[in-house]
């Protein structure tokens, strides 16, 4: 392997899904400032709105998540117009 081309600050992130709690652990360079003890161990956190625990997709349930309501957002912008012909 070459030297000094892989970024010095990989290591052990938890990445967090809000919209339903599920942690898994894995490995990162991406800047955080969040963090979390998991053990007695304290690891950086990535959070995230949505992974494949919740992800429709995956999951095979519909399922709306919405954390910073955009749904209402553009219910209130274009919900309740007219379609004109």
């Amino acid at each position: 392997m070459k030297q000094g081309i892989h970024p010095e600050n990989y290591r052990v992130v938890v990445f967090k899904d809000m919209s339903d709690g599920t942690q898994f652990f894995s490995r990162s360079t991406a800047a955080t400032k969040d963090s979390i003890e998991i053990d007695g161990q304290t690891y950086p956190l990535i959070k995230l709105e949505i992974s494949n625990t919740s992800h429709p997709f995956y999951t095979g349930k519909s399922k709306l998540v919405d954390t910073a309501g955009r749904v209402d957002k553009f219910m209130s912008r274009y919900g309740n117009r007219q379609r004109k012909h």
